[in-house]
């Protein structure tokens, strides 16, 4: 669990990680209620509240659905840390967070639209309009890596990949760093793979450039939907150099265009991308709003 605290031009003023409790539901809300307490330690003055979480909102109930933390499944975090502290809370799931903080002043700093992307346990997305998260009836904006993977046949993809959550070949099996590693076939993880791969070890070199092919079939389908200025990339498989290298011409073939002018982006935040976003929810809720943006705000990421 992390926490963060902006001041009102965006700068860090703390940062606080500990490890989650993720043994019982009360566990969870005393350990986020401590590390607020410790971010008001250091900023006596008010603050604004955004938490992100792994998962989703169900709006009918405003009960959590989230595969990471099931302790939270069922009960509305929300309005619990409200009553607690008297105050309202801005929440969003974790790749919504991520791609809010780059829109804002990350990798995607001045574009109309971007799609941000996690491509680490998991495989989030989200899409921000003129810094504003983009939201619908549903609560799924973004989640691309639970559509199918884009021109799956077994000869080129593999053996079907069931997903966690019921459906098979998700893009998130294909993508994810966990499903990169299954797919291999071997007790290794990701960054061993890639690294054998740019020593030419023939067998992670053709992983490798599997994984770029399923790659750009599956932002292709979001650009010629969405037609995003920047595509940013987070998550552990973000730091390998040779996607940005590799991806934006791989890409092309796919979409509706002979050229793809969109570019593809690291974070410019890193890990700490999230935890920024979380802090920018109420923050940017008020702008939307034309209220007076000039408080501290602090941000949650679990």
């Amino acid at each position: 669990m992390e926490a963060v605290l902006l001041d009102p031009a965006g700068e860090c003023v703390q940062r606080l990680r500990r490890p989650t409790h993720k043994e019982s539901y009360d566990a969870f809300m005393r350990q986020l209620l401590t590390l607020i307490a410790d971010i008001r330690a250091v900023s006596p003055q008010p603050f604004t509240l955004g938490i992100g979480l792994p998962g989703l909102s169900i709006r009918k109930a405003d009960a959590l659905k989230t595969a990471t933390a099931s302790v939270l499944n069922g009960h509305d975090l929300r309005r619990d840390i409200m009553q607690q502290l008297g105050q309202p809370v801005w929440m969003a799931n974790d790749a919504d967070c991520f791609t809010l903080s780059e829109a804002v002043d990350g990798a995607g700093a001045g574009a109309t639209t971007v799609f941000g992307v996690i491509i680490g346990t998991g495989c989030g997305g989200g899409i921000a309009v003129h810094q504003q998260l983009l939201s619908g009836p549903n609560a799924i904006a973004g989640e691309w890596g639970h559509n199918p993977l884009p021109g799956y046949t077994p000869e080129r993809d593999g053996p079907p990949q069931p997903c966690y959550c019921g459906k098979t070949n998700c893009i998130e099996s294909f993508l994810s760093g966990t499903g990169f590693a299954r797919r291999y076939g071997e007790q290794a993880r990701a960054e061993a793979i890639v690294a054998a791969a740019q020593n030419g070890d023939p067998r992670a070199l053709a992983h490798w450039r599997h994984f770029i092919d399923a790659f750009a079939r599956s932002p292709a389908s979001v650009i010629n939907i969405l037609d995003p200025q920047v595509i940013v990339l987070g998550g552990g498989l973000s730091n390998v150099s040779q996607i940005y290298r590799d991806l934006p011409a791989a890409i092309v073939p796919w979409i509706f265009s002979d050229t793809c002018r969109t570019q593809i982006k690291p974070a410019r935040f890193g890990d700490a991308s999230g935890v920024r976003g979380a802090a920018w929810l109420p923050r940017l809720s008020r702008r939307r709003a034309r209220a007076a943006v000039d408080t501290f705000s602090a941000g949650m990421l679990s």
